[in-house]
């Protein structure tokens, strides 16, 4: 196991490489940062955003928090939100949850779980929106992996519900939604593939705070 001051002499070793790449790599990463894509993902610790997308610090503004979660009342995750479209005006918004999530598996268990309660409660209202389909699965893990995956569609859909998103899609065409599933046992990221704009005209009727989409 790493020591704590081992991390210090592990930043140093980062720091060394950083540069041997790029000499000036941390007079680069000072400046201003210009993301093309808000990550929000599992706070689970084997799911290191930047390395599974390939991506070098500043190339991705980062959310995390258990399972992925897109709640209009978390004002961290709104924020966030708010900030990466009005001012860093990012290209892409991805919404990547994990199989083997321990959160979705928290959420199927029946039992209190204390302050936690509120927060799987976002989960187990995609179970029941989806509960005919994940009840005709016979084997639970595979009805974990797809609640995995119906929890991620639904989180981006609440994306795509925000006034900023709307209105900055209207303005720019960006930025687009997307929902990924990250496989720990390959390490392969899947993409579900959602049709961004076929889901904005679909609940524009009703999550339209534009007043420009009718």
């Amino acid at each position: 196991m790493t020591t704590y001051d081992q991390l210090f002499e592990n930043n140093k070793t980062w720091i060394a490489s950083m540069k041997a790449k790029d000499a000036d790599f941390f007079e680069k990463l000072a400046k201003d940062q210009t993301p093309e894509y808000l990550y929000i993902g599992c706070s689970d610790s084997r799911v290191p955003a930047n390395e599974i997308m390939g991506l070098d610090p500043g190339e991705v503004f980062v959310h995390r928090n258990v399972a992925n979660v897109v709640a209009n009342i978390d004002l961290n995750v709104m924020s966030v939100i708010n900030y990466a479209v009005a001012n860093l005006h990012v290209k892409h918004i991805i919404i990547c949850g994990h199989y083997n999530c321990g959160g979705v598996k928290a959420a199927m268990t029946p039992r209190d779980m204390g302050i936690l309660n509120p927060w799987l409660r976002n989960i187990r209202d995609v179970y029941r929106l989806h509960q005919t389909e994940l009840d005709s699965i016979a084997n639970e893990g595979e009805r974990y992996d797809r609640l995995v995956e119906l929890n991620v569609q639904e989180q981006a859909i609440n994306v795509i519900k925000t006034a900023v998103v709307q209105k900055s899609y209207l303005a720019n065409k960006y930025p687009v939604v997307h929902g990924w599933v990250f496989d720990l046992k390959t390490g392969v990221l899947k993409d579900l593939n959602m049709n961004f704009t076929e889901i904005l005209v679909d609940i524009q009727k009703i999550y339209d705070l534009t007043g420009e989409f009718s």
